[in-house]
């Protein structure tokens, strides 16, 4: 050994050093990748950098590192966080066509068919194509009256959604039903209109960009692509329509809401009154004098 330390000019102690250097590397890499396996488990989508905060504040000054040498491990080993998808926007409200005014902001809802929400959602189609979903769901018993999976963000495949909400609900002149939506150029589009005012729908939009303004149908969104749709890898938008029908028949007929007392949409529909809820909201609260 000391002869062949001689011959790169290295003692026998500077050789061992560097063995226990490389150990000691070796059990701080070990630490890192553990312990990021260990917080990634309980928060996937947690950032690098708070992980280094987390693993110096957990293991303190013995086995600290810098943050650069931190986030270089977990790019070595693969635990970087990916880019997220480049998503898609659904809305644009700036298109200069005529809007209308909040109907239902301070409206009780209580009964089917006084107000049917609207929305639109992307769902993606292999790695960066897109089609689009249109949704139209009743305000009262959260049923799905409306589905329509469209291609492009074309009013006509979003006027194909509420066309199939006349058949399933039977909407006849003075309903009294009220449509509510955001102000996206599809909803506001002369075509879309003119469906709305030859079946006597008043038309209710929302007056800025707030989800809470819209927040029935930004929620039934959330829950059937969170639930049901999210969980395949589409081809075709063949495969994504036939995923949406079983969907929404599982959503309307077979799942339970707490906004509906556990009852399905479909259970819901045709009562009158208000539904029990199995949450309450700051709105209940302060309409309530009273609460219970």
């Amino acid at each position: 050994m000391g002869a062949l330390c001689g011959l790169f000019g290295a003692s026998k102690q500077a050789y061992y050093q560097h063995v226990d250097d490389n150990i000691k590397s070796l059990a701080l890499c070990r630490f890192i990748i553990e312990f990021a396996q260990d917080i990634r488990g309980k928060s996937a989508a947690i950032g690098g950098e708070k992980l280094w905060v987390m693993y110096n504040q957990y293991f303190g000054k013995d086995y600290s590192i810098g943050r650069d040498a931190f986030l270089k491990v977990l790019k070595q080993h693969n635990l970087m966080l990916k880019a997220p998808k480049r998503s898609c926007r659904t809305t644009d409200s700036t298109h200069g066509l005529p809007t209308y005014p909040n109907l239902i902001k301070d409206l009780t809802i209580n009964r089917s068919n006084q107000v049917w929400v609207s929305d639109i959602t992307y769902i993606r189609l292999r790695e960066d194509e897109f089609c689009f979903l249109s949704l139209i769901t009743d305000a009262y018993d959260h049923e799905i009256v409306g589905a329509y999976v469209g291609p492009t963000l074309a009013a006509i495949h979003t006027i194909e959604a509420l066309k199939q909400s006349y058949k399933n609900r039977s909407i006849q002149q003075g309903d009294s039903l009220i449509h509510h939506s955001d102000r996206g150029v599809q909803y506001a589009s002369f075509g879309y209109i003119n469906e709305l005012r030859q079946k006597g729908i008043r038309i209710s939009m929302t007056q800025n960009g707030d989800p809470k303004e819209n927040a029935i149908a930004e929620r039934v969104n959330g829950i059937l692509k969170k639930e049901f749709l999210n969980q395949y890898s589409f081809q075709t938008i063949e495969q994504v329509r036939q995923a949406v029908q079983e969907a929404v028949t599982f959503y309307n007929t077979k799942r339970p809401h707490r906004s509906l007392d556990m009852l399905t949409p479909e259970q819901a529909y045709g009562k009158t009154g208000l539904i029990k809820k199995r949450w309450r909201s700051y709105k209940d609260k302060y309409r309530d004098p009273c609460p219970q």
